[in-house]
């Protein structure tokens, strides 16, 4: 083995002698500052200035593209769809955040050049609209980086990258800020828009995402407590296991992170609510082994706050990609 490897590895193991073996509300509360301290820091007092782009009536459903603003200068576009059973509102509401590929437009059911998906949806598996289907208002933001939010600092005619992550990755972290930071605050921006809904019953939100979206869709609610149920899908894995084990986005990366938690660690700092976690067997960015060793010891930690029983796993026959053979209905139970 390279002496490089073995340098990253005695890191690693250095760093995991000095994270906390006792689980308990003190051990809660300081990492949850130290990870938001990581993260770096948004804040804006702007109001949403909510503008309605486009109404398009579905089976079962109208979808809306909304957009509003999150940060001074910055908007963000985002597809509701509501369900037009008018007779059981309010609903139950669900924040739905995709992975990499071309934005939101993937969970809704649109293609990449805006015309309605006819064909197979991918690994997203257009879950927004499975989710409106089952009687839930769901809101898919477009995250920063992906689909009409892309930024490219120095255009180059006739290259077109299908994300921005790095760029806007890289630029953040010379302002000690992360892009994973920015698309936390934007979501709990939505969850703000979430609440004027009328439709929405706002103390009954739910949070499901996939890949990056899994990320996003933790760690977010990590923050945020009005969020209170969780499915992560194509994400829970260890640090060493996935992260550090290939190469990945940059998007994936907090600094110092490694010093106060692993990522069951933090994805555990979701006690007491619900949590599903959902894997492919055969998920190549996010193996299996490593999922199951990061959901033993999420549930090692739920346990210790009494709540061993409010983590439920899946393992499913299939990539990286969205099951719902069992989380679509989970969440709806949960939230219902």
């Amino acid at each position: 083995m390279w002496a490089e490897h073995s340098f990253i590895e005695d890191l690693y193991e250095e760093a995991m002698k000095t994270h906390a073996k006792t689980y308990n509300a003190d051990w809660k509360q300081r990492l949850k500052l130290q990870f938001q301290e990581s993260l770096g820091q948004f804040s804006s007092v702007e109001p949403l200035q909510t503008k309605i782009l486009e109404e398009i009536k579905k089976d079962g459903y109208t979808r809306y593209s909304i957009e509003i603003t999150t940060l001074p200068n910055l908007r963000m576009q985002m597809y509701v769809l509501i369900p037009n059973d008018k007779v059981r509102q309010p609903y139950p509401a669900v924040l739905a955040l995709h992975g990499h590929g071309y934005g939101n437009k993937d969970i809704v059911g649109i293609n990449v050049d805006g015309t309605e998906r006819d064909g197979e949806p991918g690994y997203h598996q257009d879950f927004a609209v499975e989710l409106v289907k089952r009687g839930m208002v769901v809101v898919a933001p477009e995250l920063i980086g992906f689909g009409g939010r892309r930024y490219t600092p120095s255009y180059t005619p006739g290259k077109v990258e299908d994300n921005s992550c790095y760029s806007i990755a890289s630029q953040l972290l010379l302002l000690g800020k992360t892009i994973a930071g920015l698309r936390i605050f934007e979501c709990r921006r939505v969850l703000d828009y979430l609440e004027t809904r009328e439709e929405v019953d706002s103390g009954k939100i739910g949070c499901m995402g996939i890949s990056g979206g899994g990320l996003i869709a933790a760690f977010t609610s990590i923050l945020d407590n009005r969020i209170s149920a969780i499915v992560v899908s194509g994400y829970t894995n260890t640090f060493q296991g996935s992260i550090m084990a290939r190469r990945h986005c940059l998007d994936n990366y907090i600094p110092r992170i490694l010093e106060y938690a692993e990522m069951p660690e933090l994805i555990a700092l979701l006690v007491p609510r619900p949590l599903f976690i959902e894997a492919g067997n055969e998920d190549p960015l996010f193996p299996k082994k490593h999922v199951k060793i990061a959901s033993e010891k999420i549930i090692d930690i739920y346990k210790s706050f009494g709540a061993g029983e409010l983590v439920t796993t899946h393992y499913f026959e299939g990539g990286h990609e969205i099951s719902g053979e069992k989380s679509y209905e989970w969440l709806l139970e949960q939230i219902s």
